[in-house]
């Protein structure tokens, strides 16, 4: 034992020396600056590995504490397609669309995802589009309590490399009718030609509905409940990382010109759905329109019939899934700094899962015939 700690103490010592010195040839380098950090030149090539192999170490890591993904419903994918086109597309490119000029300039350059998604897992690609990446262009998602935006993400992601340009257009645009830009247009306007941030691309526009049933629809809403969901997203206390960044873009008078838009507009025909659970819908309706005292559930029918105040949404015929997944957003205490967050969210969680399905069952099964006039199933 005497004759070992000498050289145990030894080679301790030169680890600490051997440290000592890269950390001061780390300083000089970085001190003398012939580390040349233009993007125009690229990285060392040993920069460019450890770089490469820190971040895949990293995601790694950390990925085995994200949950399961959910069902990747076709309706989880075209919502996806829709996030990916507006928030995503330009850096990554699409299929039919290469990247952005500007993006094909970074350092490192944005990845083609129909290439490089196979590459992770779905929990990686989850951290990644949730989280970002230091040292690179990659943002992390605006609204960090969303998790269902991002699973959306990753949904079209594991699709994205079998897409041609064609199915690629109809899931991220849809029905969605783009109008051919003018000369002056084209000169005196900002116009995003392949509808980035167009409202209808995701909500529909006109006859056309929500290509997704995770969307609300937004026609024959009033204006002022509309004003006020772009208000509060444009303001950050409603939270998505799809609606902030679209919302805040707006000024007044252009939100007072979406939400006229809309609120003029006669709801679309419902379109075909799964045959509703008949004792479901009754149970909802039930709960719907008389509430349950003893549990201090107010009846829904209350604030979100057709006679309740301008302020509050209308969910007649707006589709099961998208209701049930916004009173479990609620439970969940997200977008708590918003006057409606604040009276909905005590109000989710006294509901039990089979209740939010039964209510979102209930208000999904009235039809829409044409005129906009709202008829029960």
């Amino acid at each position: 034992m005497e004759r070992r700690l000498p050289r145990r103490l030894a080679r301790w010592s030169d680890l600490l020396i051997v440290t000592g010195v890269l950390v001061v040839c780390g300083f000089l380098i970085a001190w003398s600056g012939v580390y040349n950090v233009a993007a125009s030149r690229g990285h060392w090539p040993i920069v460019e590995r450890l770089l490469a192999f820190s971040m895949r170490n990293s995601v790694e890591a950390r990925a085995n504490f994200v949950g399961s993904p959910p069902r990747f419903s076709p309706d989880l994918v075209r919502l996806g397609a829709a996030h990916f086109h507006g928030g995503c597309a330009y850096c990554h490119g699409a299929p039919g669309q290469p990247s952005g000029q500007v993006a094909q300039h970074m350092l490192p350059p944005p990845p083609d995802m129909a290439v490089v998604a196979s590459h992770w897992n779905e929990r990686e690609l989850f951290w990644i589009v949730k989280h970002g990446i230091k040292y690179t262009g990659m943002p992390a998602w605006v609204s960090q309590t969303r998790d269902d935006e991002v699973w959306a993400v990753v949904a079209f992601l594991r699709q994205i490399s079998a897409l041609d340009p064609q199915i690629y257009r109809e899931l991220a645009v849809g029905d969605l009718e783009i109008a051919v830009p003018s000369g002056r247009d084209l000169a005196t306007r900002e116009a995003a030609t392949e509808a980035v941030s167009a409202c209808g691309r995701c909500h529909g526009a006109e006859a056309h509905g929500p290509k997704s049933r995770l969307v609300p629809v937004l026609h024959g809403q009033t204006s002022e409940f509309l004003m006020i969901s772009l208000g509060d997203y444009a303001a950050g206390r409603r939270e998505s990382g799809i609606m902030q960044p679209i919302a805040a873009a707006l000024n007044l008078a252009e939100m007072r010109k979406v939400a006229s838009y809309y609120a003029a507009l006669d709801p679309p025909r419902a379109a075909a759905r799964d045959p509703a659970d008949a004792d479901a819908v009754e149970r909802g309706r039930l709960l719907a329109s008389q509430g349950e005292a003893h549990a201090q559930i107010p009846p829904c029918m209350a604030c979100h019939g057709g006679t309740g105040l301008d302020a509050y949404p209308r969910l007649v015929g707006q589709s099961a899934p998208y209701i049930a997944g916004q009173l479990r957003l609620l439970r969940a205490a997200v977008s708590r700094r918003s006057p409606a967050g604040g009276i909905m969210i005590p109000i989710a969680r006294r509901l039990s899962d089979r209740q939010i399905d039964d209510v979102a069952a209930f208000f999904a099964s009235f039809a829409v015939r044409e005129g906009g006039e709202e008829t029960g199933q």
